[in-house]
């Protein structure tokens, strides 16, 4: 309800109150959206090495409402933020953000951000432990709550942007930043209302310090053969009672190397093949990681400038006026309604047609995804050429298909992704594994940032500026814009295909029946 209003009409706010430009208004949101899943890797270390997921949620949310407090506090105040103004009407009289005022506005800006971010690291994550994945009904029950996890962000996304933006542009932002303070401290409250239900991952110390020590090792044993010694590493590591014995794979062999024992003991010196096994898992992941970031940068940026096209489209449904940003009501609800019926008719069909416990896999569903990712940028790239064209203002509804498209990619690729990274990642590194998933979509904002940064750079000439730095979008070159995030986004699609077509999962995708696991070996 809070994060989601706030991240699509945050442009408005920087727009008509803090008065900044098209492109500086986009570029904070990005590095907004960037800075706070890089944060959750923070949280994700801490709550998979030293203290538990739910720990983690109640030590770092108060931030969040700290962030959000100051946030309200300075647009309270007339001389924490710019006077009044017209932006559109009068560029030459509105002043935008500086000194104080600015710094004030960034350091609650990122507090949230940090707060948010170590949260968002642990949730999916303590959720997905209150089911065990070797048990097949509890494998499945997990799949669906990633389903549902989602459905649940859709959901308080549509509350909040029909509640919330409205209150923030006809009420005042004050008013409600405030209300969104108020509701990130209830959600603490709710989570710690569980904790004497959770399933609880013991921390088993730093996910990334067993990885180092086996590229170390490895590459301390490169001269020596792989032999023999391998089982007894094996057989070692079982005896100090590790959690769970993962079997050696014929990948990334040279990591193997980290078992030989020759006589020095230590962690340092001789690894165990689970934390092998642990290591191949990650390397294995990295090449999907970097792809699936590349095909998401369109995402952010399709999101953020339809927010500016819908500002200069016809909003007026009869009587009532549409903000901006509760156009995105469209999209949200197709993703409720979509998840609904995906979970409970698509899945099960798909699974009787495929074997797949998921209907598809996971890799499969984020392809559909960012396809559609692709198709919504040219989409978008048309819709936009018209809107300039037209004599009379457009009507709001010309970006329903751009909508629609942006929803099939979030019911698709958003928790296709989530759940990829959680249920391919060791147990260890559950944490750190979500944390990805966020750091991919930020990292994708930031290339977005950069992208916009490139593009402008690349089309100003002498005193005329780029595509993307007219003060509005009617002097600037949106459409063209769209068809180079276009080519950006096929390119990641075909580059994620390629990966995605390698990759071996660690967790067998297919459905498993419940008479044959009293029979698996370990």
């Amino acid at each position: 309800m809070v994060n989601v209003p706030i991240l699509l009409n945050l442009v408005t706010y920087l727009r008509g109150t803090m008065h900044m430009g098209v492109s500086g208004s986009v570029t904070t949101v990005t590095n907004f959206v960037g800075a706070t899943s890089g944060f959750s890797l923070i949280g994700a270390f801490l709550s998979d090495s030293y203290i538990t997921r739910s720990k983690t949620i109640l030590l770092f949310g108060p931030l969040e409402f700290l962030g959000y407090g100051l946030l309200a506090l300075q647009a309270h105040v007339p001389s924490l933020h710019p006077p009044p103004c017209n932006i559109e009407a009068e560029l030459s009289n509105c002043k935008e953000v500086r000194g104080w005022n600015a710094t004030l506005f960034y350091t609650a800006l990122y507090i949230s951000a940090f707060g948010e971010g170590c949260m968002r690291a642990c949730l999916p994550s303590l959720g997905a432990d209150q089911f065990d994945h070797e048990d097949p009904s509890e494998s499945r029950q997990q799949s669906s709550f990633f389903n549902w996890f989602t459905f649940g962000i859709s959901f308080g996304g549509f509350v909040g942007l029909i509640f919330m933006v409205w209150l923030e542009n006809y009420k005042g932002w004050d008013t409600g930043l405030g209300l969104s303070a108020i509701l990130i401290l209830l959600g603490l409250l709710v989570v710690a209302a569980g904790l004497p239900f959770y399933r609880n991952q013991v921390p088993e110390g730093s996910p990334l310090t067993r990885i180092l020590q086996v590229l170390v090792v490895a590459f301390r044993n490169r001269r020596f053969e792989l032999c023999e010694e391998l089982e007894e590493a094996q057989e070692s590591s079982a005896e100090r009672g590790s959690t769970k014995v993962l079997s050696q794979t014929n990948s990334l062999k040279f990591l193997d190397k980290a078992c030989i024992n020759h006589g020095n003991e230590g962690a340092w010196s001789l690894c165990s093949m689970t934390k092998v096994e642990e290591t191949k898992i990650v390397l294995r992941m990295l090449p999907l990681f970097v792809s699936s970031m590349i095909g998401y940068v369109s995402n952010p940026i399709i999101f953020t400038f339809t927010v500016q096209q819908g500002g200069m489209t016809n909003t007026r449904l009869g009587k009532i006026h549409v903000s901006p940003a509760t156009l995105f009501v469209i999209p949200i609800t197709f993703q409720m309604v979509m998840l609904a019926i995906y979970d409970r008719f698509i899945v099960p069909f798909m699974r009787k047609c495929t074997g797949y416990s998921n209907g598809i896999t996971h890799l499969q569903r984020i392809g559909i995804g960012f396809a559609s990712m692709v198709l919504a940028s040219i989409i978008a790239a048309v819709v936009e050429r018209k809107r300039k064209e037209d004599a009379v203002q457009m009507s709001l509804f010309w970006l329903v298909p751009q909508f629609f498209l942006l929803g099939v990619s979030d019911v698709t690729s958003f928790p296709g992704l989530l759940e990829f990274f959680n249920s391919e990642a060791p147990r260890g590194m559950k944490s750190i594994a979500t944390a990805l998933f966020w750091c991919e979509i930020g990292l994708a904002s930031l290339l977005a940032t950069f992208l916009v940064q490139v593009v402008n750079r690349a089309t100003r000439h002498g005193h005329k500026g780029g595509w993307l730095e007219g003060t509005s979008l009617n002097n600037s070159h949106l459409d063209l814009f769209y068809w180079v995030v276009a080519v950006v986004g096929l390119l990641g699609f075909v580059n994620y295909l390629y990966w995605a077509k390698k990759y071996v999962y660690h967790q067998d995708p297919r459905i498993i029946d419940e008479p044959s696991v009293d029979q698996d070996s370990p």
